[in-house]
C-alpha cells in the first residue's frame, strides 16, 4: 500500500522545530506554538487536545499537553522552555481547529518563554523547515503561504 504524501503549508514569519514539528511566533514578551500541518499529517487527525494547566513550566522537549488522533494518544512536545500563560480553549473544545487551521485558529498554547536567546537559535526559518519535510517525504507539496 503506497502511503498518501503530505500537502500542505509551511508559512513564512514563524520558527520551526524539526525534532518535534512545532511552529512557535513570538507575541511581545509572550510566545505562541502549535504543531505544523506536517505534523499533524503524521500523527493524523486530531481528535482531542488538552494543554497541561496554565502555570505549569514547560522544560524544552517535554509535554506542553496530549493530542488524540485516530491513530494513537501522544505527548505534545514543547520546542522551547516557557511558563504555560494561556491554554487554547476553543481548540481544546473544538479540536478539529487545529487540523483546519494549524497556524492560525488551530494554535495550542501561549507562555512566557524561560530562555529564548538560546533555544530560538535552535529553531528553523520556513525555509528550512520545507527542506526537512521534503527530506522526510520527497514527495509532499508544499504550498505558499505568507
Amino acid at each position: 500500500m503506497t502511503r498518501e504524501s503530505f500537502r500542505g503549508a509551511v508559512p513564512e514569519g514563524l520558527l520551526y522545530d524539526t525534532r518535534y514539528d512545532m511552529w512557535v511566533r513570538r507575541d511581545g514578551d509572550e510566545v505562541i506554538v502549535g504543531a505544523t500541518a506536517f505534523g499533524i499529517f503524521l500523527a493524523g487527525k486530531v481528535i482531542a487536545f488538552t494543554a497541561k494547566p496554565v502555570g505549569a513550566e514547560v522544560a524544552r522537549g517535554r509535554g506542553l499537553g496530549t493530542i488524540e488522533s485516530a491513530k494513537t494518544v501522544l505527548a505534545v512536545h514543547a520546542p522551547l522552555s516557557f511558563v504555560l500563560a494561556a491554554a487554547n480553549d476553543r481548540a481544546e473544545e473544538a479540536p478539529q481547529a487545529i487540523n483546519d487551521d494549524p497556524y492560525g485558529a488551530g494554535w495550542m498554547v501561549r507562555g512566557r518563554p524561560a530562555a529564548w536567546a538560546t533555544e530560538a537559535a535552535d529553531l528553523v526559518d520556513a525555509a528550512a523547515y520545507r527542506a526537512h519535510v521534503l527530506r522526510q517525504d520527497p514527495g509532499a507539496c508544499i504550498e505558499a503561504a505568507s
